[in-house]
């Protein structure tokens, strides 16, 4: 047993596993991905215990910000400091409890009132927050001149303004503009730097990141991959395809976010990355044509896994070696079934959330000899 270190532990549906000392949740999760997946010789990657994550959606009370009650979507729990969440968001989510005081807060209940989310980003050398208003509020106009006063004196360099609908419970929207800053935050793994949208998905563990990345390198290092061609599938802003770009002569990422694609293309000219080609896809919609041969793939899908019809196109493509990057071990499991041609050779837990139950898992899928064309 372990001593909680966040007061709010046990009213805050935040984190279940402050109670549990961290080595136990860790030999937890490890059993538990090799019960799912039958694979015993499993490396665990970890980090801090404390202080890692970089984003938090804080929800806006009378006079502070909070996070859900457990066990309650309406019901908020005002929130003075979160000890999982990077320090530097702590200090924004001060500067903003401070300075919106009174202000008119959205009722989840009854769907009025304006101000929803105080979205707060942060990577080791920038700084987001994206101020999430009710679209429909008579109040909004009034919200705004507010934010952009904010603006000139918090210390976070980039500040949005997103309207959602009242009957919808999102934190991200097309429906944003840029109050100060930029639409963008930048990041360095590997000793490149990277931009992503700030309404994007990005890892939400700087320092896990990292190690991931140096994972999934190792494991392309081990093949001979010079003429070789790598898919990279739900590629995000490219960051896997630029970091292993130099091993391969050619690497084409397939994303179906348009303003993921977009950063992706401005990741490429920073990092002077030649060989890669961006398609803006469904990765279910893949090209009918081969690669070219040896193909070695990356696919780090959404928590419902690969779609069925990538699945079908990957086994015509017949690559080498599918690194299976999943947030979802759960779905994990039930994809490994599906790859019958192939020999799990290598599976390693990345503890990007401790003090949760979430884990995720890196899958090294190697084609069997007897079955190569």
């Amino acid at each position: 047993m372990a001593n909680p270190l966040c007061p709010y532990f046990g009213i805050c549906g935040g984190c279940t596993a402050q109670h549990i000392d961290y080595v136990i949740q860790l030999e937890n999760k490890k059993t538990q991905l090799a019960q799912i997946t039958k694979y015993d010789n499993i490396q665990i990657v970890s980090d801090a215990e404390y202080f890692y994550r970089n984003r938090m959606d804080f929800l806006f009370l009378k006079n502070s910000l909070g996070l859900r009650k457990k066990g309650h979507w309406d019901r908020v729990v005002s929130i003075e400091r979160c000890v999982i969440a990077e320090e530097k968001i702590n200090t924004v989510q001060q500067e903003i409890q401070t300075f919106f005081t009174g202000c008119d807060v959205f009722d989840l209940r009854k769907h009025t009132g304006t101000f929803r989310y105080a979205v707060i980003r942060c990577t080791e050398k920038d700084s987001s927050i994206s101020f999430v208003l009710n679209s429909n509020s008579s109040k909004r106009t009034e919200a705004i001149e507010q934010v952009k006063s904010f603006a000139q004196k918090t210390t976070a360099k980039n500040v949005l303004i997103t309207s959602v609908p009242p009957n919808t419970d999102m934190s991200v929207s097309s429906d944003f503009f840029v109050v100060k800053g930029k639409e963008l935050l930048e990041t360095s793994i590997q000793g490149k730097t990277f931009f992503y949208p700030i309404q994007g998905f990005f890892q939400n563990n700087y320092r896990m990141t990292e190690k991931m990345h140096e994972y999934v390198t190792t494991i392309l290092k081990k093949y001979p991959t010079k003429g070789a061609t790598l898919l990279d599938l739900y590629g995000g802003v490219s960051t896997f395809g630029i970091l292993n770009a130099d091993l391969f002569e050619t690497v084409v990422i397939i994303e179906n976010a348009k303003e993921s694609i977009a950063a992706a293309k401005k990741n490429c000219a920073l990092n002077t990355t030649t060989n890669v080609t961006l398609l803006i896809s469904d990765a279910k919609h893949l090209p009918q044509e081969t690669y070219k041969s040896p193909l070695f793939v990356i696919t780090d899908p959404p928590r419902s896994g690969m779609d069925q019809k990538v699945l079908t196109t990957l086994k015509r493509y017949k690559p080498e070696c599918i690194v299976y990057v999943s947030c979802n071990p759960q779905q994990l499991g039930k994809d490994l079934l599906k790859f019958p041609e192939y020999t799990l050779k290598s599976l390693a837990l990345f503890d990007l959330f401790p003090q949760t139950s979430h884990s995720e898992a890196i899958a090294e899928l190697q084609r069997k000899p007897s079955t190569v064309s």
